[in-house]
């Protein structure tokens, strides 16, 4: 009788635990709700996406032969998966004296923003290659409206897209913020096209700037000279591959007379396309706060 109310008791916590991971890693991964989406069919071990080049019209004259050949340019980029994890040990003492379901989702939580923070981190570190690794902005400087119409101008002038965003570090958001003394106005609605279930926490509430919309990362690290890397990227710059959602599993040790609760998932994250993004190097130390 004792083994099976144990035993319950572990199936719930696993469900509580599963459903707080899966929520909070799904809501706290900016970067990678900024990407483009795969997923690997079953049976396969990656996935080739193609690249195609551009192609040139010619004007024409009637009656004769059009001699312009164009070619398709075609490249790949091989997508492939690989696992990450972690794992919790619940004793049976802790889950015979756990009344309540708090201490699960407790667990979940942690669970689910340590999966959270490596995707991101994972995705973060693909910035500084972007753009044959030539980044945009520059260290000591502020990411103040000048500066962002200027990444922003570079990026249509050099073809990155038609949805377009910059993600950076919170405290060069607040810089642009402050200056922009958006404090007195309402802040704008994410813009259309960008998810909002997943988004608007990270959303900055700053108007598009030439309907680029800015959002805000605090995974984003700041280097020992208080600058910091973000981005500003058409969404197909970057690739997500999913093999196998976060998933979790159960393993009983008798003798340590606990359970372990495994999550894991299966991904990888990709430069898609290099010449759709930039890496942006602003200041990102801490605004004063007793001016």
């Amino acid at each position: 009788m004792a083994q099976t109310a144990t035993t319950g008791s572990l199936e719930n916590a696993q469900k509580t635990i599963i459903a707080a991971a899966r929520y909070t890693e799904e809501h706290n991964a900016p970067a990678m709700a900024l990407t483009q989406k795969f997923n690997l069919p079953k049976g396969n071990k990656q996935v080739t996406v193609p690249k195609v080049g551009q192609m040139t019209m010619e004007d024409l004259v009637d009656g004769q032969d059009i001699i312009d050949e164009e070619e398709i340019g075609m490249s790949t980029v091989d997508l492939t998966a690989s696992e990450v994890g972690a794992k919790v040990i619940l004793t049976d003492k802790l889950v015979r004296q756990n009344g309540t379901t708090d201490v699960f989702t407790m667990i979940g939580k942690q669970l689910g923003d340590g999966m959270a923070r490596k995707k991101d981190k994972d995705v973060l570190a693909l910035y500084t290659n972007l753009n044959g690794g030539t980044k945009l902005g520059a260290a000591t400087k502020y990411m103040k409206a000048s500066n962002v119409q200027g990444i922003i101008a570079y990026a249509k002038a050099n073809k990155f897209g038609s949805q377009i965003y910059i993600l950076h570090h919170p405290n060069a958001v607040a810089y642009l913020s402050k200056e922009a003394a958006t404090v007195a106005s309402s802040p704008s609605a994410i813009p259309e096209g960008w998810s909002e279930d997943l988004l608007k926490n990270f959303w900055s509430g700053l108007r598009p700037m030439n309907n680029v919309a800015i959002f805000e990362d605090g995974n984003i690290t700041e280097d020992s000279s208080g600058d910091g890397i973000g981005v500003i990227a058409d969404k197909s710059a970057l690739a997500t591959l999913t093999s196998v959602e976060t998933r979790t599993e159960r393993q009983r040790d008798a003798s340590l007379r606990a359970t372990e609760v495994v999550l894991t998932a299966d991904y990888g994250v990709f430069e898609l396309d290099d010449t759709r993004g930039a890496g942006v190097t602003f200041d990102v130390t801490a605004l004063a706060s007793n001016n």
